[in-house]
């Protein structure tokens, strides 16, 4: 037989952008602590519709742990308190019968509310399109050892590219830096050969990027490591500097 608990929600109701916000309380009873978070708003949604009340708006997509599109901030922390977990994969067993729970959007300047719980995270894309990507023309797929690639480097290089871009480093951040994630992007193509054509310019156009989309400086304090769902190192963050001096001694 499934458990079951009584939550409180505090939940962050913003009709659009330039709309104040504020935050509303709901009740949710009997809610099966085998269902996930996400799965218990839909819950809550399907019951503020049967009462005729706007539903609340937040973002998910493949509800795997894959994309990141659960972006919630869940009782300050962004993803819930769980480790290397996503919204989506988050369960109610993880909070206690009668618990409240304050669920908010990402707070970024850069990342402007859209609605409710939902957030633009289009700066990322912006970032990407500055220069994360390979533009020379690399043919076919080549023989598993036509390139050689050392395992550290290529094992480093997958672990950077499991950065997801959910932008909880961003939320988490005191300054809001998306240092994390611009070094994760810049490390996954830095480690490998495909990466060296454009490495002097891509630091420096998606450094720049990332300054003009208002995001703030790191200062090292970890939060972003510590509430990463993919725990992205922030030795990246190391790379991203070396890689960004190059650049400009270079120049």
């Amino acid at each position: 037989m499934d458990k079951t608990i009584n939550i409180t929600l505090k939940i962050w109701r913003q009709a659009g952008p330039k709309e104040k916000g504020k935050f509303e309380t709901y009740k949710l009873d009997n809610v099966s602590t085998d269902s996930s978070f996400l799965e218990m708003l839909d819950v809550l949604n399907e019951k503020l519709i049967s009462e005729r009340k706007e539903p609340i708006a937040f973002d998910h997509d493949c509800r795997e742990g894959i994309c990141g599109m659960c972006s919630l901030f869940i009782n300050g922390h962004p993803h819930g308190l769980d480790a290397e977990t996503t919204t989506c994969q988050l369960h109610m067993r993880r909070f206690n019968d009668g618990e409240t729970i304050t669920v908010e959007p990402w707070r970024s300047a850069a990342f402007p509310v859209i609605k409710d719980l939902m957030v633009d995270r289009g700066a990322f894309d912006k970032i990407i399109q500055a220069g994360g990507f390979v533009s020379v023309n690399t043919g076919g797929v080549p023989d598993g050892n036509a390139i050689p690639i050392s395992k550290i480097d290529a094992d480093e290089a997958m672990d950077a590219a499991s950065c997801i871009g959910c932008g909880a480093c961003v939320a988490t951040c005191k300054n809001g830096s998306a240092m994390l994630f611009v070094s994760a992007k810049v490390s996954q193509l830095a480690l490998l050969p495909q990466g060296k054509v454009e490495a002097a310019s891509r630091a420096k156009k998606m450094v720049a990027k990332m300054d003009e989309l208002g995001f703030g400086n790191c200062t090292n304090t970890g939060a972003c490591e510590a509430e990463c769902p993919k725990a992205i190192s922030i030795s990246h963050i190391a790379r991203l500097n070396r890689e960004f001096l190059s650049a400009k001694f270079k120049d």
